[in-house]
């Protein structure tokens, strides 16, 4: 059974999620807008081409993404599905082609076994990590077949799906969940098998079984084979009576879960789904969150590092649970975690690397490089993670359209049959100044609805120069007018140094008691200087040797 260890504000939370989880899905949910329609500009729009171009050199080309079991490490179609999804989604956020992803296509029929999946046949026992690897080859290909139609990818698919889950249906729920079935506190950053338990080869990233159930739900999700639900809910009972915090389940492993635990409600229209990822994202955000908004790799293991593709999974997760709560302390978390976690992460080589945890598990209040590069997972998640965040920038429902985050970029939107276009002009987060355009053939009534985060201060709303009211709504401004050609609205606010407290007292380090931000930006100390810059960095190449000092983003009383 879950424990959930929550205060009592955090309980009244979940009670009201619990509530919200009754109510019935509504009609024309929000959605965000598909790539086509949105155009990055600016950081976002860099580190996107960044990470593609890392993605097309030798190591992801198609004569070496393919790789043996020895090579793989045990993790079979890992590789490849990651690095399928990962050239699927920053090729679509570029608008852009790669020939790389159409020849690894062309050649994966080749590399599946006998029964369509990748890596052996294991007639006697399952093997986690080959579940988990194949759901990240499930997860590629059904972003492309969602990109492309390609009908021979829907049944390649298909049959994955089948060959691979449906034999063991009726075994899954032997899957070991308690924690002296499982060794604890060993593991690497790439995982690795850790012994047999009944019919299980488990691995030592605690729980990565239900990666492969995400990429088992979005393939439920494009086939709709009705064959593959009895397994989907049987994976799901089991993941929801984990014990996180017991059996140390790894936090990248559980928030992948949760993601297609959101997946599934809304392709079932369940909403008790809702509440119970939303009190797991709670519980990651009080034991599996570091300073600065990564994750450590194990739940209440504070001694490890931060895996990039856990912070791509937590970012995804808050803005997905604000998408179907309309929580707007959701989207604090997405923008603390995009600032702090996932774009420190970046290297200068557009790859994604891990860092140390500060804290008393490391024993400094220090954020240093623990691995240059994950070149053989954080890399290619790191484009669904960023690809993703300019999907997010723009949502819509119905003639209301909401910006999330602010971001430079030229949107397209349709509103009762006339076109749209906006385009966001802004220096945030290290200025208050954000700056829209409007577009429109002829005069068109709709609403802007503009991030309202809690760091923003004396703020002031313009439309062409002249101060207007909007109104405060969970948490955004809504302004909600006739818009004509040419007009520009302008929102100005102030940012200031905020002293905040240490996020895990778990893990605190005696004598450290709190943390400084600027709006979302974390601020640090490089060693040997009192100046407090952000550790956010545009690339830096700098962040990459593990022998470098850092930041120091814990401070005591007084400093």
């Amino acid at each position: 059974m879950l424990v959930l260890h929550m205060n009592s504000k955090s309980y009244i939370i979940f009670c009201l999620f619990a509530v919200l989880a009754l109510l019935p899905m509504q009609a024309g949910d929000l959605h965000s807008v598909p790539y086509d329609s949105q155009f990055m500009q600016g950081t976002l729009e860099r580190r996107i081409s960044q990470n593609m171009q890392r993605l097309c050199e030798e190591k992801y080309q198609p004569d070496h993404v393919f790789l043996t079991m020895e090579q793989s490490g045990g993790w079979p179609g890992d590789t490849e599905g990651r690095t399928i999804l990962a050239l699927t989604l920053d090729a679509q956020a570029l608008h852009t082609t790669s020939d790389n992803l159409q020849e690894i296509l062309h050649r994966l029929p080749s590399h599946l076994n006998e029964r369509g999946y990748m890596g052996p046949v294991y007639p006697n026992f399952i093997h986690e990590q080959q579940l988990s690897g194949n759901g990240w080859m499930l997860r590629g290909l059904c972003e492309y077949y969602e990109w492309k139609g390609d009908t021979a990818i829907l049944d390649i698919i298909r049959r994955l799906a089948r060959q691979l889950f449906l034999p063991w249906r009726g075994q899954f729920c032997t899957y070991p969940i308690q924690a002296a079935e499982r060794q604890q506190n060993v593991g690497g950053a790439s995982g690795h098998t850790v012994g047999q338990v009944g019919h299980w080869q488990l691995s030592s990233d605690v729980g990565c079984l239900f990666i492969g159930m995400d990429g088992l739900i979005h393939a439920y999700a494009v086939t709709h084979d009705e064959e593959l639900r009895p397994v989907i809910d049987e994976l799901i009972d089991v993941f929801l009576r984990i014990d996180l915090l017991s059996i140390k389940a790894q936090t990248h492993a559980t928030l992948t879960a949760l993601r297609g635990l959101l997946r599934y409600a809304t392709l079932t229209g369940d909403r008790r789904y809702i509440s119970e990822v939303a009190s797991r994202f709670l519980l990651y955000t009080q034991y599996g969150m570091t300073e600065n908004f990564a994750n450590y790799n194990w739940f209440c293991r504070y001694d490890t590092w931060t895996e990039p593709c856990a912070i791509v999974d937590s970012y995804l997760l808050a803005v997905q649970l604000w998408q179907q709560t309309r929580d707007a302390a959701y989207l604090q978390w997405a923008e603390q975690i995009y600032f702090n976690a996932l774009c420190h992460g970046q290297r200068h080589n557009g790859g994604f690397g891990c860092d140390n945890c500060p804290g008393k598990g490391s024993g400094t209040p220090y954020l240093k490089v623990s691995a240059p590069e994950a070149h053989w997972c954080c890399t290619m998640r790191g484009a669904e993670g960023l690809s993703n965040a300019a999907r997010y920038s723009m949502f819509q429902h119905a003639d209301t359209l909401f910006f999330p985050f602010y971001r430079p970029a030229a949107f397209k939107a349709s509103i009762r049959k006339q076109q749209v276009g906006i385009t966001e002009q802004t220096q945030y987060p290290f200025d208050g100044c954000v700056s829209f355009s409007i577009a429109v053939q002829r005069p068109l009534r709709f609403t802007l609805c503009l991030p309202c985060y809690e760091w923003m201060e004396d703020i002031r709303v313009q439309v062409n120069g002249k101060n207007v009211s909007a109104e405060k709504c969970q948490g955004f401004l809504v302004l909600r007018r006739k818009f004509r050609m040419t007009d520009k609205v302008t929102v100005q606010f102030q940012l200031s140094n905020r002293k905040l407290p240490i996020l895990n007292p778990q893990n605190a380090l005696p004598g450290y008691t709190h943390r400084i931000q600027h709006g979302p930006l974390l601020m640090g100390k490089p060693e040997g200087s009192d100046a407090l810059v952000p550790i956010w960095h545009m690339m830096n190449a700098s962040v990459w040797d593990s022998s470098s000092s850092g930041f120091q983003i814990l401070f005591p009383d007084g400093d």
